[in-house]
């Protein structure tokens, strides 16, 4: 209930304010520095006040909040601040949709959910369409998701086997010069595939599933010549690709087969002048109805609430110089 510029939010106990407070207050002290209004607790309630456009955002985020909280969600300082954005634009009501969905559970136990609307769509989008490109900046769990789906799908045996592939080129280092037999120059690549793998799967599992063929890692350049039926095929790193490249891969799909690309196009290592094939096949993918085509925007950023930032004043500083 509320009179004129005032909010009360009663709580069942101490500890649901604890939860809602969060680690020396820091959830509320977030809450606070993105609005005019002043927040009191006294025992079981929680006391608003300021201006009465402020409230009604407010109003529905702390209903969402405690709601999560009741439900036994915990809660981080990136889904308060995702929370307050949604709030703002009074939405923050999916952020409930959100974290009932579990996509899978990790090898210990852990529950991996969608923790962004952007991604919630992504996941979607794998399990509707055959191809699907998943574009945007780092930390937006693009490649993260797309292996867990991949590993979903293999275990329910809708795919035989699972396929990782990463065009090798990098930041300003040459595979030549790198030590070692080919698996050795290949493996840095391949390292964040390997790193989600073990986090759904399980070092162990992995090796297991490597070993019996079910789950093969290659650079892109080995794909060239095949036809992949019954797999589910990612292709990371795709703003590295070449155009012939990336026509090359996407004419792998065989009958039974998923692919999913992910890519960030503002993290080009390809030689000057050579052109991206993220780029070109995202415009001429664009009229076919069964290939989904999801971007990503910063905030669907899910690492330190930092990255996000960084993002923002890396793409400010690019829109300033241009």
């Amino acid at each position: 209930m509320s009179d004129a510029n005032q909010l009360r939010i009663s709580l069942n106990n101490v500890a649901e304010g604890l939860a809602l407070f969060g680690p020396q207050d820091k959830f509320i002290q977030l809450i606070e520095q993105s609005t005019e209004a002043k927040i009191h607790s006294r025992e079981a309630e929680l006391s608003i006040r300021g201006p009465q456009a402020e409230l009604g955002w407010l109003e529905q985020l702390f209903d969402v909040l405690l709601q999560l909280v009741r439900n036994q969600y915990p809660l981080t300082e990136r889904d308060i601040l995702y929370a307050i954005e949604l709030a703002k634009d009074m939405k923050a009501d999916q952020l409930l949709e959100l974290f009932k969905g579990e996509i899978a559970s990790t090898h210990r136990g852990k529950p991996i959910r969608a923790k962004t609307i952007g991604q919630r769509h992504y996941v979607s989008t794998i399990r509707k369409k055959d191809i699907v490109f998943g574009i945007g900046p780092a930390g937006t769990g693009k490649t993260y998701l797309a292996v867990v789906l991949a590993v979903v799908a293999l275990k329910e045996g809708r795919v035989k086997r699972i396929v990782l592939t990463r065009p090798a080129v990098e930041a300003g280092e040459s595979l030549g010069f790198l030590p070692g037999d080919l698996q050795e120059k290949v493996d840095p690549y391949l390292r964040p595939l390997y790193d989600a793998l073990n986090d759904v799967l399980g070092p162990e599992q992995v090796a297991k599933a490597l070993e019996r063929g079910l789950i093969e890692i290659a650079p892109l350049a080995y794909m060239r010549g095949r036809t992949l039926d019954d797999s589910f095929i990612i292709l990371d790193e795709a703003q590295n690709t070449t155009p012939e490249q990336m026509k090359m891969f996407l004419t792998r799909l065989g009958f039974g087969s998923k692919m999913v690309i992910t890519g960030d196009k503002t993290q080009i290592d390809l030689p000057r002048g050579t052109k991206s094939g993220l780029v070109e096949a995202e415009r001429i993918v664009q009229p076919i109805p069964e290939i989904g085509v999801i971007t990503f925007g910063e905030q669907d950023v899910v690492r330190h609430s930092l990255v996000q930032k960084i993002i923002v004043a890396y793409q400010q500083d690019n829109e300033t110089k241009n």
